[in-house]
Formats: structure tokens, C-alpha cells, sequence
């Protein structure tokens, strides 16, 4: 029986970062992987969908300059787009494979299934280990309806062959959002489909509704108070019968309604180690109920964003806690979110909504479309809520809306994080014009 002082399993970003750390600090690691080598990110998630989405940005910049150095604004080509994308994917198995191999790290395809809680099965082959780390990650959650065969998720969204002239997506989250921004710009008929009036509810209320009606003004007809019920197939199209008893019908309908954390199947509940339906209860080490099996990433249940940086976080903090003395619980720091879409929408720290009736908190909200950074390539849709300390003047929460939102965002993410002050800024000498110049001015 082989013997390592850590398995891993799940090879995504999280599994990843803490494979190649401890292995780099001279643990004997191995990696099992079920699946695509990588994980979701890579191979079907956050960097197929910004190859994609890179196109929708620079078409978007051109219908702001139609006119003002355009004559016309070319149509999105699909085929060649998912070709382009293929470029990227394609590669990811064998080369996230591999790195791990070149690294000394070795690498097992199949389930794993724990035997006792020092022993995984894959295959039929035993494999022990002083601790594990789970980073099974999760997956597409499908509404249990009638007719839920015929849904398709983000999956296949990504790797469709051809466009559909008319497609639905389920689902109000950001991933509904960003496909759905994605398949109108590439010239379907899109229709989204959210159970109640508040979609993206974790973000700002006010700049999220400017981006709805942004949406709508691009062709994206949005159904608040709706949901699927029924979807049947009726020829080569799909009918969706709605909440409301109307029906819609297309030619694909998505179901973007959460996710699942990978869970079942590894027999957790024969070593004694909990997990709910959000995922995997740990600590404040990332210990599992079990005290040599750790876990991170999209497959805990946790209040933090699960996202793909905040994943390769916990593999780095679980590094330090496996192979140093000191033992700090896990420390987050500010973490930034944001939804691609046209513009981006993103924000960190403290929103509008946890600070409107303290009066501990100063809001500031700007309209930036007339600032020469954005008013030079002629961006309509601009605008940043500031959310500062009265006592300290520190910067506690920003929102952008605007097509340069993910820059701006992780500036302020260094500045919440750093505590740095407005006068500090102001000491500062930015490259002009940029959305850096602008700092001094937005807070």
C-alpha cells in the first residue's frame, strides 16, 4: 500500500495550491482527481467564460464608438469564438496533470472512497495518509420539475457547438446573469427567468437594478416572479411553462438556480465526518469534524464567496497550518466579488444596505459617465458608491458599475485591506488619464 503524508482530493485551484505548497516543503503528496484535471475554473468555469466574455467586451467598446471612430460593429461569430475558447481548454487536463508530476507530486484517476479515516480506496487500490484535504468542489444544481432531462447547465452552455436563436435561463444568481449577457451580445433571444423580484441579492440594490435596466435596454427580457414549472419538448423546441401559467418557447432552457457541494460517495459518514446540504463543516483551521482531515474551497459550507482566489487562499493557509509550528485560525481579508456583464458590476466590503441607516458610515455616490476617463470612449453607464468611516476616514466598502469596474475594485480591495487613507492617496502620483488617476477624487 502506498503512503503519503498528504492526499488530496480534487485537483481544482484550492487542491492545487495546497499540493504544489506542500509539496515544495518536502511533504510526500498525492492528488486523486475523478474528473478533468484542474478542476471546474480552468476546464468549464471562470476561464472558459472570460474567453468569451473578452469578445462581448470589445464589441461592447465599439458600439460606444460607433460613429466616433467606427463606421460599424462587426457581429459576434460563434463558431470561431468557441474555436478560439477550445484554444485554451483543450489543453488544461494533460498540463495540470503533468505539472503535478513534474513537481514530484503524484497523481491518481478515479473516486475516491474512504476506508477509515487514514485509508481512501480508488479502484480498488488502497492509499493511506497521515492527513487529507478535501476539495472535491461542487456542481450545477438541476430543479426538480418535470421535464428537468431537458435542462442544460453552465457546462453545456460553454461548449455549445451553435448558438440558439432563443434560449431561457432559470436562475438569478451571477452565473445566469453573465451567460446571459454572453448569449444576447452573440445575437440570441434571451430570456431569464428569477423567482422574485431581487436578483443578485448580494450586491448593492440600487446599482444592481441600473444594471437590469441596462440589460433590458440591450434586448435581455427578464421575467421577476417566475419560474419554471413544467418544460416538455415539442419538436426541436423546448416549452416552459411558467409560474404564472403563461409559456415560453425556446430553442435551450439553462438552469442556473445554485450549486451542489461534491459530497456523496466518499463515505464520509462511515469515518464520522459532517457535512450538511451547503457542504462540509469545518472550523476556524479548516479542520474537519474528523482532526486529520481538512477541507477548502467550493465544497465547505461557508459564508465566504466561493470563488476560485479564495479557494487557492485556504490551499495556501492550509500549507503553513500542515508544516509550521504556529497555528493561527484562518484570517480573511476583504474579499471582491463581481459579475462580468455588460458593464461589470463589482464590489467589496461593506454595501449600501449594511450602512444606510448608520450613521457611523459616510455614502458617497458619483456618477463618473461625465469623467474624462469614461467620457473619452463615450461609457454611458458609470457610476461608484464609496462607503467610508466617519471616526477614520478609512474606506470600508466600494460598488462600481461601469465596464473598468474590475480594476477599480481591487485598488480599493488593497486600500480596505492596507487601511490606507485618503491622504495617503492623495500622495500618490498615478499614471494620467487612468481609472488609478481617478483614486484621489472617488474617496
Amino acid at each position: 500500500m502506498k503512503r503519503f503524508d498528504v492526499i488530496i482530493i480534487g485537483s481544482g485551484p484550492g487542491g492545487m495550491a495546497a499540493a504544489y505548497g506542500l509539496a515544495a516543503k518536502g511533504k510526500k503528496v498525492a492528488v486523486v482527481e475523478a474528473d478533468l484535471w484542474g478542476g471546474t475554473c480552468p476546464n468549464r468555469g471562470c476561464d472558459p467564460k472570460k474567453v468569451l466574455y473578452g469578445v462581448v467586451e470589445a464589441r461592447d467598446n465599439m458600439i460606444q464608438l460607433k460613429e466616433r471612430g467606427f463606421s460599424s460593429v462587426p457581429k459576434i461569430n460563434w463558431n470561431d469564438l468557441m474555436t478560439f475558447k477550445e484554444k485554451f481548454t483543450q489543453p488544461v487536463p494533460v498540463e495540470q496533470k503533468e505539472g503535478l508530476i513534474k513537481a514530484g507530486i503524484y497523481t491518481i484517476t478515479g473516486k475516491a472512497v474512504f476506508k477509515d479515516k487514514h485509508t481512501i480506496s480508488v479502484d480498488n487500490v488502497d492509499y493511506e495518509s497521515e492527513n487529507f484535504i478535501l476539495a472535491t468542489g461542487q456542481r450545477p444544481a438541476i430543479l426538480d420539475i418535470p421535464g428537468k432531462e431537458y435542462f442544460g447547465t453552465s457546462t453545456d452552455f460553454l461548449s455549445m457547438k451553435t448558438l440558439p436563436e432563443k434560449i431561457a435561463f432559470v436562475g438569478g444568481g451571477y452565473i445566469s446573469l453573465e451567460l446571459a449577457n454572453i448569449a444576447n451580445s452573440c445575437g440570441s433571444e434571451v430570456h431569464l427567468l428569477h423567482h422574485n423580484e431581487r436578483p443578485l441579492k448580494g450586491f448593492d440594490e440600487e446599482l444592481t437594478n441600473d444594471l437590469l435596466e441596462n440589460l433590458k435596454d440591450r434586448g435581455i427580457h427578464f421575467h421577476f416572479n417566475e419560474s419554471a414549472e413544467v418544460i416538455t419538448k415539442q419538436g426541436e423546441q423546448f416549452e416552459v411553462v411558467l409560474t404564472s401559467q403563461g409559456t415560453l418557447s425556446v430553442d435551450q432552457v439553462f438552469c442556473a438556480t445554485g450549486r451542489i457541494p461534491n459530497v456523496e460517495d466518499l463515505n464520509l459518514e462511515k469515518i464520522g465526518l459532517d457535512y450538511t446540504h451547503k457542504g462540509i463543516v469545518v472550523n476556524d483551521y479548516l479542520q474537519t469534524t474528523v482532526e486529520n482531515i481538512y477541507a477548502l474551497g467550493d465544497c465547505l459550507q461557508k459564508n465566504k464567496p466561493k470563488l476560485t482566489p479564495v479557494s487557492s487562499f485556504e490551499g495556501s493557509y492550509l500549507v503553513k497550518l500542515l508544516t509550521e509550528k504556529e497555528q493561527n485560525k484562518i484570517h480573511y481579508p476583504a474579499l471582491p466579488t463581481i459579475i462580468f456583464s455588460s458593464p461589470k458590476l463589482a464590489q467589496v466590503g461593506l454595501t449600501g444596505k449594511e450602512t444606510l441607516e448608520n450613521n457611523d458610515y459616510e455614502i458617497k455616490d458619483l456618477d463618473l459617465s461625465q469623467w474624462f476617463t469614461y467620457k473619452h470612449i463615450n461609457e454611458p453607464l458609470v457610476k461608484a458608491k464609496i462607503i467610508s468611516e466617519k471616526a477614520t476616514g478609512l474606506l470600508v466598502g466600494a460598488t462600481i458599475l461601469g465596464n473598468e469596474a474590475d480594476q477599480l475594485i481591487n485598488m480599493f480591495t488593497l486600500m480596505i485591506n492596507q487601511k490606507v487613507t485618503s491622504s495617503k492617496v492623495d500622495d500618490m502620483i498615478m499614471l494620467y488619464p487612468t481609472v488609478s488617476s481617478d483614486l484621489g477624487y472617488l474617496y
